[in-house]
């Protein structure tokens, strides 16, 4: 069984994608940037895209087992930390950060999360 979670973005259509797949006992949550002037504000805007994605496939934070951090500059990453800690807790997942331009030069960071399905 396979459910694919829409959340309304402009590049869903436009690329042909979906926010998340539930598949396999996992939700894979594409990559996801949020909407703000900075990146602390993209941060925080993208996890709550990504919580709601989770939410809707019946699943948490806490249920993370993967996160991808993308930023075009890693010296923007630290200012992110506290935020990712507040939203991973006591369950954080393992982790990878990596250096790459987006799919705009507006987006600050782009977070892709793996989640096992509780239960």
């Amino acid at each position: 069984m396979m459910k694919r979670i829409h959340s309304g973005g402009e590049f869903e259509a436009k690329i042909g994608y979906c926010r998340a797949v539930v598949a396999g006992g996992f939700v894979h949550v594409a990559g996801t940037v949020g909407q703000g002037d900075d990146v602390v504000s993209q941060c925080r805007h993208a996890l709550e895209v990504i919580g709601k994605a989770l939410e809707d496939a019946g699943a948490s934070f806490a249920d993370a087992v993967r996160v991808t951090y993308m930023l075009p500059d890693r010296a923007e990453f630290e200012p992110c930390w506290p935020i990712l800690s507040e939203a991973f807790g006591a369950n954080p997942p393992a982790a990878t950060m990596i250096e790459c331009g987006l799919i705009d030069p507006k987006y600050r960071i782009e977070i892709e999360v793996t989640a096992v399905l509780p239960g």
